[in-house]
Formats: C-alpha cells, structure tokens, sequence
C-alpha cells in the first residue's frame, strides 16, 4: 500500500472514513481504461492531500511532551498538616513550561513501600472544587490503605491564568493547556518515584474531565504509569468540534470558520488525545462515564474501542458529569486490587462527600 494511503487511514479517523479512503486504494489498484486510469489519478492525488492534512505520526507527536527529566525539581514545602495517621503538604515545583506546579502530597504514617497515585481534576466551571482539592479528601481516605497521592494543579486553575476569549486562540490556548498538563504530571512522577518510600511497579493515574483526556495522552507518553482510571473524559477533539449533529459544534465552526478550524487541527492536531489511545497498550485501564452527562453512550463506547490497552473495562453510573459514590467505590475498589494495597478503609471513603454538579455554562 502507498504510503500516503496509510497515513491518510490513521486511527484516529471514523471507521467510515477509512472505509471510503481503502475503496478508493482498491480502485487505483486496478485501473482497466483511461478514463478509470485519469479518475484513479485523482482519487491519487485526493488521498495524497489527504495524507499532509493528516496528523504526524506518533513518534513526532510524542515528542510535544519530551522534557528534561535531569532538570531541578526545585520542590518547595508551603506547609504540612498531620491529621488521623496522614500527613497532607502543600507543596510547589518547577514546571519544565514555566512557573510553579501547585500540588498536595498526602503520605501515610505508615511503613512502607507505598503505592502512588497522581490525581488530575475536573476544570467545570462553577464548582467549588475545580483544582487539586475535588480528590483530597478520597486521597487522604486512600492513604490509609497504603497509597501516596500527589494532587496537582492544571495550568487553567492555577493564579495568573486568563482565559482567552477569542474562540481561535481559546483552541490554541487549550492545547498548550494540555501540553503542559501531561509535561507538570510527568515531572510529578519524577517526583514521585525520587522518595524511597514508593514502590515504582505500583502507580495508578485518576484524571475526570479535562483530566481524563490528559490521561489519554499520558497513558500514550508515560510508561512508569501502568494503571489509569478516567472519568467521564472525552477523547477526539477533532471528530467533536466536526460533528454534523450538533448544534453548538456547527454554531462554533461557524463563528471561528471553517478552514480556520480545520488550520488549527493540522497545526495542533498533536493535542488530541485521540492520535494517542491506539499507542496505549500495556496499561490497564477503567473507563467511567455517566449516563446523563453530554457524552452518549454510543460514542463513549466508541472512545473505549480507540484505546489499545488489553486489559480495559467500562462502566456507566447514573449520574451527571461529576459521576457519583458508585463509581468512586468501584474505582477505589480497582485501584485496591490493581495496585496491591494490603486493605481498604471503606468506612473513610464512605465518609468523602460527593461532588456537586453546577448548571453546564450557557454555549
């Protein structure tokens, strides 16, 4: 098969896309007139097109979120609180993007080797706990089974941040989000894996949201991480913003401009996590999605088909976005068993209170 054929059929693409682009391949393979032949010729140059609009492969895709893992933490301890056997720092390190990575690092009092979480939150506008504390209080009950959770801040809750309010460079603006986002929690890692008290063959990631899609791309670029609990996370931006039957899509492509959109996917397209999830095998993973939330079924279902891992599950919780007690009880429970911890204190995380869902803001 040409090469331009095969990467104009990335994974990332519907299924009925690369179904037309492999109908088209079968059509040049067999020219049997001129007229065929000129068609062929055609539909030659279309795939051709096709391939240079398309993504870079992953190998360069990856490389967004290379960093210099010899480089300073420069961790700073802002204070520290001892509570019921576990200890909670409020602590900052240097992001490889610029600045400071606000973080909690919540350690049991306990013997170790301890198993490590890093925890990555919602950004939902509204909400009380839209940074690093919608997790402390789960984190905090995990400690006591054994588990070090570093909980950090993304670079759209930390101070100094200004959203954009111009659509085209709000895209723009998202994607280095998430560039720096994958990069803070890497560093967190290194973190992480630098204690002595932490055994590296048991780290988990639980993203929810803008988080979760991160942990898309994470699961792709961090090998250290080999457990990952995503919440109601959505991961191909491109085939979301192209949705024909979505009035609010076909309203924004509207308002920014076709072409710019489609300019900004082939200068950013290294953003969407959905070039990432066919380079997750070896992971285990658990998808949670909630049944009242903007993502259907039918397309969460399609977003657990992307990812490669093996060892994969799904669930749906009657819920909104922010998902409910059920699924943190079964996603403390997978995380009980993935990383080994010797118990699970269910009287501590029965006591978390759940996450309130605010109004979704008006499009």
């Amino acid at each position: 098969m040409p090469a331009a054929i095969k990467r104009a059929l990335h994974p990332g693409y519907s299924k009925a896309r690369r179904r037309v682009i492999m109908y088209a391949a079968a059509m040049l393979s067999k020219p049997i007139n001129v007229m065929v032949a000129l068609f062929a010729a055609g539909l030659l140059a279309a795939i051709c097109a096709l391939a240079q609009a398309a993504p870079p492969y992953f190998q360069e895709m990856a490389k967004h979120y290379d960093y210099d893992r010899a480089a300073t933490l420069d961790l700073k301890e802002l204070s520290r609180q001892k509570h019921n056997s576990v200890t909670t720092l409020d602590l900052t390190y240097a992001s490889p993007k610029g600045g400071r990575v606000p973080a909690y690092l919540v350690i049991p009092n306990d013997k170790p080797p301890f198993a490590a979480i890093l925890w990555g939150h919602w950004m939902m506008p509204g909400s009380a706990f839209m940074d690093r504390r919608e997790f402390l209080r789960e984190a905090q009950a995990l400690a006591r089974s054994g588990v070090v959770s570093l909980l950090i801040d993304g670079p759209q809750a930390r101070i100094g941040f200004v959203p954009e309010k111009d659509l085209e460079r709000s895209g723009v603006q998202d994607a280095l989000a998430k560039q720096q986002q994958v990069i803070d929690l890497r560093r967190g890692v290194d973190l992480l894996l630098a204690r002595s008290d932490i055994d590296p063959t048991r780290l988990a990631y639980v993203g929810h949201s803008f988080d979760a899609a991160v942990g898309g791309i994470l699961a792709a670029v961090e090998p250290r991480i080999q457990n990952f609990v995503l919440m109601a996370g959505s991961y191909a931006d491109e085939e979301w913003i192209f949705n024909e039957f979505d009035p609010a899509m076909v309203k924004l492509r509207q308002q920014i401009g076709e072409e710019k959109v489609r300019g900004f996917f082939r200068d950013y397209g290294w953003s969407d996590p959905v070039h990432y999830l066919p380079h997750t095998t070896g992971t285990h993973l658990f998808l949670q999605f909630a049944t009242k939330d903007p993502i259907p079924e039918k397309l969460a279902r399609h977003y657990f088909d992307l990812f490669s891992a093996s060892d994969k599950q799904m669930r749906f919780y009657q819920a909104e976005h922010a998902l409910n007690p059920a699924a943190r009880a079964d996603r403390d429970r997978w995380l009980h068993r993935r990383l080994r911890l010797p118990r699970i204190d269910d009287a501590a995380l029965t006591a978390v209170p759940p996450l309130d869902q605010p109004s979704w803001p008006k499009q």
